[in-house]
Parts: C-alpha cells; sequence; structure tokens
C-alpha cells in the first residue's frame, strides 16, 4: 500500500536543501516501505593512511605470505582486515 506523498520541492543550492531536510521529516516526502537497496558500483572506497608499528618478524611473514600470493603486502593485510571483519560479522 503506498501511501501519498508531498513533492519534493528544487533546491537553489546544495545549502538550501540542507537546511530544508535539517527541519523537514523525510517520510512526509518519501515512501521508505517503496525504497530499495542503492548499488554505486564505480565509486571507489575513499580511504586514509595509517600507521603500525609491526615486528620485524611478523612483517616479513606478511611480505613472504604476500610474495607467494604475488600481491603486495599492504594489499594483502587489507584483505585479511576486510576478512576478519566480515566473520566478526556474521557472527563466525
Amino acid at each position: 500500500m503506498t501511501k501519498k506523498t508531498k513533492k519534493i520541492p528544487l533546491f537553489a543550492s546544495e545549502a538550501a536543501e540542507r537546511k530544508f531536510w535539517e527541519t523537514h521529516d523525510s517520510t512526509s516526502y518519501m515512501d521508505w516501505n517503496q525504497a530499495g537497496r542503492a548499488r554505486f558500483a564505480a565509486l571507489k572506497p575513499s580511504t586514509t593512511a595509517i600507521s603500525i608499528r609491526l615486528p620485524s618478524d611478523l612483517l616479513e611473514q606478511i611480505k613472504t605470505s604476500a610474495n607467494r600470493r604475488d600481491v603486495p603486502y599492504q594489499s594483502l593485510i587489507k584483505l585479511w582486515l576486510a576478512e576478519k571483519m566480515q566473520e566478526m560479522r556474521s557472527g563466525a
């Protein structure tokens, strides 16, 4: 069952739109029951550089493992971290 929604106004700028949504409830303007999941496959995720101290022997083991897989060691670390986070999210 769809509900009657208000028409979203046209905005002169992003700032005007931001101000509008700060003071208005989106449920009056959109039927969220009709919403679907958006996929933005072409977008690259933003990254942040970090510094992490590792024991030398651990870093060497990681580099050796990355070399065997023919991938950069930092990419392998990111892959392992992502896999671990996925495991934790799925409750494994």
